[in-house]
């Protein structure tokens, strides 16, 4: 639609063209007209003062003012019209005779001070006209210019004063004709348009009405009227069309009416299906949940006598047996666990297609978790002789957030499986940084191979479930077949991909990719590397993959190697020697002795590599010739602290560490789950002289409204009143409105931090609480004492540094993983480590643990019993069970608490934890059946 209508347009279009042009042809005629005027006026001026200024060239000369005035009277009479006054001055500007007089004859004159011209002039004012022409003596013209000879002499000039008011008269006459020829054309456009619109527009808008008649439904409407040329045919037309709509409209309202009978039997015949979809829906829905609750409860029969099976196998191992029974219930263990883990297995392929197996996000170390993978696998392939290697990316941060035991999981089934179908070669494990983006890293994993290797057609069927390559595989290697179905669906969850490649008889490639994020978390590092920096070291490595993942890590540490395959003959003074044994054959103690005796001429510092399952190999090179052994593959950790421990310290470097007195802080803790509240207290009470503990918001506020704290430590999730809500409240009072405020959760993504510091919290520490953050925490915003203030510090090397129990590097058997023992029920290890260390306190952990899980227990039988439904007191005690899990060293128990937790906090409900909660009544009664051990040992 446009902004004007049409009868606008016809004015618009007829008028501007005669408005355009008559003004700019009066505007030409009038200007030249005006101009032609003035130039008539001047010629006629010329015309008159040129005869005079010749006529005069005597009377000047001869100084005959008479004869030069009848001369210029006689020109002004003839020219009155005109003439207002012609005036003759001398050479000096000097008035030589006038016509008449005139009031100024200053006007009439030129400067005096500058000479008189030789060619004519003219000035115009207002209604005036000036001429001035010089007299001259003897004058010439030369060519067509008005150029003087040096002959010529200037006897003075005559002024001539022109009247302009008939001039400007006439001028106005001429403009104002013009304007009435411009007014009369408009007129005439004016009258030609409307007779235009008249005979045009007015149809056009009938018409139009007559158009929008027909498009509202009034088809019945015609135009009528006679018309001219064209508009007549568009009449015509307009009719024709009114009449086809009407009749498309009846033949329309009937395909309508039989259109909606149709749809009228399709729509019930589809209701009809929609009931039939929803009842089979629905019958779906309940053989899935009670498939669930199948494999639920029977995972939860068989685990439980399949434990008793173990356990009682385990304790008469223990007891005198004769060769025959011993290899017997060895069987049976060995039976009994594969039982185990194919039920295991079954249960999460039911979690993971029910979409109920959750990711836990938390902070790890990454490389720690998948050497505790390979030292798991070391001795199933170092019994077939296999070579293990682990290869990371330098560039792959080594704090990582997200499932470390999904991830061991995940890298255990297929290097299981390489072991499974590889009877000689190597196995490499690789990860690679594949990008980086902010927060978010993309690592990828490769396991590589030299087994039997997989045909094209097999690896179709690898990825499907209680499947293999080859069904000959399940008979002679064992296994389910689900492995790799559960790998790929973790993978999934994790936002990578998995495949693989292979060629049968020469070996095959695994490789996936999962999505983690990075951690501002530190991670520390008990092994400082400047101890064995630019130190010569001697590595001897018949395994060429292996020795180039060993080099390349100790060249990341700044260590100066030299490689040889075999041990030389003649050997250089080097700092170290690491002498790596091979897997796949046995070698001679006396050569092993000789090799170390032979070693000892270089240096006292020796390592040997041992395959897992040399232990007593180990034992005796460690007891009679002073060398230090580790287990093959060599874990980065283990050998650097290895090669520390006998390296001298460097005076250069001390490490600082603050006094172990402790500091006038007052310090309150607040934390709803007793287990944190009394792991923080006792780390606190270690570190300042007063501790305030509470277990609710409520009392924090109540407390901070009254006393003044130096720093106040603040769990985020509690009931009635948050940690955040807490901490705003806190800040509000006058007595600690300063008063740094440190948020304790177990979220560690760095959004959660931005958002708590965002909210108020002043920093944050992650739960479990790690003695080193906790310092680091109290430093930062409580920064102790400088010597002018008498604090006392101590300059401490680590070689005083007491060393962790399990980074010793005597310990020859691999430490068992929290995440990756999926048997392990208690990790006491685990437990001393969070506890600090103390014996008492991690007791009292796991005490307080096991005085909650009676609760948790009746808990869950009214949920399975009785049908409980308050949800907010599920997750309340499960979070609570959750938390105190973190310090009493009870990791799947904390994993089962996890995912249940999860499940509910996002929008899921009881009935759908059912699976869950089976496990859990299971695995607490393994928790209490198990620390009768460590309780009764305490």
């Amino acid at each position: 639609m446009t902004r004007y209508g049409l009868r606008a347009r016809v004015i618009t279009l007829t008028l501007a063209p005669t408005l355009i042009i008559g003004l700019l042809l009066s505007a030409f005629f009038s200007y030249n007209r005006y101009h032609d005027l003035e130039s008539q006026v001047l010629n006629a001026g010329a015309s008159i003062i040129e005869p005079l200024a010749i006529a005069s060239e005597q009377g000047v000369m001869a100084q005959s003012r008479e004869s030069v005035r009848r001369l210029i009277s006689y020109a002004h009479r003839k020219n009155s019209k005109f003439v207002r006054s012609i005036a003759v001055f001398d050479a000096n500007h000097e008035l030589f005779v006038t016509s008449n007089f005139h009031p100024n004859f200053n006007s009439l004159m030129l400067p005096k001070d500058k000479p008189i011209p030789y060619l004519s002039s003219s000035e115009f004012h207002d209604n005036t006209l000036i001429l001035r022409a010089p007299i001259l003596a003897e004058s010439q013209l030369i060519s067509d210019t008005r150029q003087l000879t040096s002959t010529s002499k200037t006897l003075g000039y005559i002024a001539i004063e022109l009247d302009l008011s008939s001039l400007r008269l006439q001028q106005y006459q001429e403009v104002f004709s013009a304007i009435l020829v411009l007014i009369l054309g408009l007129i005439l456009s004016g009258i030609f348009a409307y007779r235009l619109m008249h005979d045009v527009t007015r149809p056009i808008s009938h018409m139009k009405n007559m158009v929008d008649r027909i498009r509202r439904g009034h088809l019945d409407v015609r135009i009528e009227g006679k018309m001219h040329g064209e508009l007549d045919s568009l009449k015509n037309g307009i009719n024709a069309m009114a009449v086809s709509l009407s009749e498309y409209h009846v033949e329309m309202q009937h395909s309508i009416d039989q259109a909606t009978s149709d749809l009228r039997e399709t729509l019930e015949q589809l209701e009809i299906q929609n009931v039939e979809l929803d009842i089979a829906k629905k019958r779906a829905q309940e053989a899935a949940r009670v498939k669930s609750e199948f494999l639920a409860n029977m995972s939860h029969e068989l685990r439980t006598p399949l434990n008793g099976v173990i356990g009682f196998t385990r304790q008469m191992l223990k007891t005198q047996l004769s060769n025959s029974q011993t290899d017997y219930l060895q069987t049976i263990e060995k039976s009994a666990n594969n039982l185990l883990n194919i039920i295991n297995d079954i249960l999460d392929f039911s979690k993971l297609e029910a979409g109920k197996l959750a990711l836990e996000n938390i902070p790890f170390e990454f490389q720690d978790s998948l050497e505790e993978v390979v030292a798991l696998q070391a001795t199933s392939a170092h019994e077939k002789g296999l070579e293990l290697t682990l290869k990371v990316d330098a560039k792959v941060p080594n704090g990582l957030v997200g499932d470390p035991m999904r991830i061991q999981q995940i890298l255990t089934n297929l290097v299981g499986n390489s072991i499974k179908f590889t009877e000689r070669g190597n196995i490499d494990i690789s990860v690679e940084l594949k990008s980086q983006k902010e927060d978010r890293v993309e690592l990828q994993f490769m396991v590589r191979d030299t087994g039997i290797g997989i045909s094209e057609r097999q690896q179709a069927q690898l990825f499907q479930a209680f499947s293999q390559a080859d069904a000959s595989i399940s008979r002679r290697y064992g296994g389910t077949g689900l492995g790799l179905v559960i790998t790929q669906k973790l993978v999934g969850q994790m936002g990578g991909e998995i495949s693989l490649t292979s060629r049968l008889h020469q070996g095959s490639t695994f490789w996936f990719t999962i999505r983690l994020h990075s951690t501002e978390i530190p991670m520390i590092d008990p092994v400082d590397p400047m101890i064995i920096h630019n130190k010569r070291l001697l590595l001897v490595e018949p395994n060429m993959q292996a020795a180039s993942v060993l080099q390349q890590n100790l060249t990341n540490q700044g260590v100066m190697v030299t490689y040889r395959s075999t041990l030389p003959e003649r050997l250089e003074a080097f700092d170290y020697i690491i002498l790596c044994l091979p897997t796949n054959e046995e070698i001679p103690l006396t050569t092993i002795e000789s090799w170390i005796k032979h070693c000892k001429s270089s240096t006292s510092n020796i390592i040997i590599g041992t395959a897992s399952t040399q232990l007593a190999l180990s034992d005796y090179l460690m007891q009679t010739h002073e060398v230090q052994c580790l287990t093959k593959p060599l874990a980065r950790k283990r050998l650097m602290q290895a090669l520390v421990d006998k390296q001298p310290v460097n005076p250069v470097l001390p490490v600082l560490y603050e006094s172990t007195e402790k500091r006038p802080l007052t310090v309150m803790a607040v934390d709803d789950n007793p287990a944190n509240l009394k792991l923080i207290t006792a780390l606190l009470s270690e570190r300042v002289e007063t501790v305030v503990s509470y277990s609710s918001g409520q009392l924090s506020v109540e407390k901070a409204q009254a006393q003044h704290f130096d720093i106040v430590l603040m769990d985020i999730q509690m009931p009635h009143m948050d940690g955040v809500t807490a901490c705003k409240l806190i800040k509000e009072t006058s007595l600690n409105s300063t008063t740094p405020v440190i948020a304790v959760t177990a979220h560690a993504m760095t959004g959660e931090r931005d958002r708590l510091i965002s909210e108020g919290m002043d920093d944050y520490l992650t739960k479990p609480i790690d003695e080193m953050a906790l310092q680091q925490v109290l430093n930062k915003w409580v920064p102790p004492r400088t010597l002018e203030h008498d604090a006392i510090l101590d300059f401490v090397t680590p070689e005083t540094t007491e060393a962790h129990p399990s980074s010793s590097s005597s310990d020859n058997t691999p430490a068992t993983p929290i995440s990756a023992a999926k048997n392990v029920v208690i990790d006491w290890s685990e437990a001393l480590k969070q506890a600090a260390n103390k014996d008492d306190l991690a007791v009292d952990m796991l005490q307080m643990l096991i005085e909650f899980i009676p609760e948790v227990q009746r808990l869950s039988e009214r949920i399975l019993d009785e049908g409980f439904s308050d949800k907010e007191e599920v997750i309340h005690l499960i979070h609570k069970l959750h938390g105190s899990c973190s310090y009493s060293g009870v990791p799947r128990l904390k994993s089962i608490c996890a995912t249940i937790e999860k499940a509910l906090r996002s929008g899921g409900a009881i009935e759908s934890i059912e699976p869950e909660l089976f496990e859990l009544q299971d695995e607490m009664e393994k928790v209490l059946e198990t620390s009768k051990l460590y309780l009764n040992k305490s």
